[in-house]
């Protein structure tokens, strides 16, 4: 009994490595110094080939034009031209055409995260009888091509069937498009599967209903979903050119990423490209902001209790 006691309280052989080098391997001089340089090496290439365009654009964005022609890459020959910036942003009306493409972001942002949060919540936590069928539906539209859809949702636009007036040359043209996003409700729909399903029985114990259940405990727990489905409906949104192009035809209502093409030729090297640096503000600080999201778990802290 003494032997099998002292078997039982003998520590456990160390689990092996699983990596593609032991910890035997990384002790060896040259094995260490080589990988240890590929790594550093991998990642000035990563921040250079992720940051280098941002940073170039930037520069540009300051640099006078004939310093952009003659040498792109020189620190600045004929100094810093400030005035490229106030020049796109007041001379060829960059600051209209940015709160434009805000209010087109916003009201997609909008339409997309009701469209994701209501479809994903029924899809997953109510779950009715035909939520396998739309379920099945939803999954489909996924493999019929945007460009396919393209004709008849313009036929719709131009002449909807319930309204009877034209959406053309009004924002809602590309806001409730947008909302019809499958992608962000299957997203949603599968982060709420992960959640816990006895915080939802608890709740409806304690009397809440449907929509309390929605507001107060599910929407606190998928902050992060909600992170995520943010910054791809704003970059997307920020970024969409053939569908304002169509349905937005005046030019006071049209986004930066259909004024910027329209103005290039007519307009100077330098200032287009301090008026690019200014269309980027947005995306960027979207990263900025919600890059917590991407890397945080599940909070249940909005939820649960002690």
């Amino acid at each position: 009994m003494t032997q099998r006691a002292d078997r039982r309280r003998k520590p456990s052989a160390p689990q092996e490595d699983r990596g593609a080098l032991s910890s035997a391997d990384w002790r060896r001089p040259s094995v260490k110094y080589t990988w240890t340089t590929l790594h550093v090496v991998m990642a000035v290439i990563l921040v250079l080939w992720g940051l280098g365009p941002i940073v170039l654009l930037a520069k540009f964005a300051i640099t006078p034009t004939m310093d952009i022609n003659a040498d792109p890459l020189g620190w600045f020959p004929n100094g810093v031209a400030w005035s490229n910036v106030t020049a796109a942003w007041n001379d060829i009306q960059i600051s209209k055409y940015f709160w434009n493409t805000v209010v087109v972001a916003a009201g997609s942002w909008l339409t997309q995260m009701v469209v994701a949060t209501t479809g994903g919540y029924v899809l997953s936590v109510l779950r009715p009888r035909w939520a396998k069928i739309i379920n099945g539906a939803v999954l489909a539209t996924l493999f019929v091509p945007a460009v396919v859809l393209l004709v008849p949702l313009y036929l719709v636009i131009l002449h909807p069937p319930i309204i009877g007036h034209s959406m053309i040359n009004t924002y809602w043209a590309v806001w409730l498009p947008a909302g019809a996003s499958a992608f962000n409700v299957v997203l949603v729909a599968r982060f709420f599967d992960s959640l816990p399903r006895e915080v939802f029985e608890a709740a409806r114990v304690d009397g809440a209903g449907p929509f309390r259940l929605f507001w107060s405990i599910v929407l606190p727990m998928s902050k992060p979903i909600l992170g995520v489905v943010s910054v791809f409906a704003v970059i997307a949104s920020w970024k969409d050119f053939l569908w304002p192009l169509l349905v937005l035809r005046d030019p006071d209502k049209q986004p930066l990423s259909v004024r910027l093409p329209t103005l290039a030729a007519s307009t100077d090297t330098g200032v287009l490209m301090a008026a690019l640096a200014i269309s980027t503000l947005i995306p960027i600080a979207m990263f900025l902001i919600f890059q917590r999201m991407f890397l945080r778990g599940a909070g249940l802290g909005g939820a649960v209790k002690g």
